[in-house]
């Protein structure tokens, strides 16, 4: 196999990694999120320490995704806005601590 040939193998393999990161980035947020929302549907605001586990769980996963599409470059945070519906107390406590 030639350089320019094992070079481009690399590349196309990292470029499946990064896709695959991003993946399951965006699916942990979005299991979080929905674990909220099925919470805030179906129990009253009784169980304060458990939603505030959930919100900051979901507020992780927020930043975790806003982090790993920056750093590839991605930077329109209107798209996760819109594309996951993200509240905007998660928006609010999205950052790192």
């Amino acid at each position: 196999m030639s350089d320019e040939k094992a070079l481009k193998s690399v590349e196309h393999e990292i470029s499946g990694e990064k896709a695959g990161a991003i993946g399951r980035s965006g699916r942990k947020l979005r299991v979080a999120l929905d674990n909220l929302q099925r919470f805030d549907e179906r129990t009253s605001l009784a169980n304060p320490v458990a939603r505030v586990k959930l919100v900051e769980a979901a507020a992780d996963a927020f930043w975790a995704y806003v982090v790993q599409r920056e750093s590839m470059g991605l930077v329109d945070s209107d798209y996760i806005r819109r594309e996951y519906r993200v509240p905007p107390e998660i928006w609010q406590r999205g950052r790192p601590r």
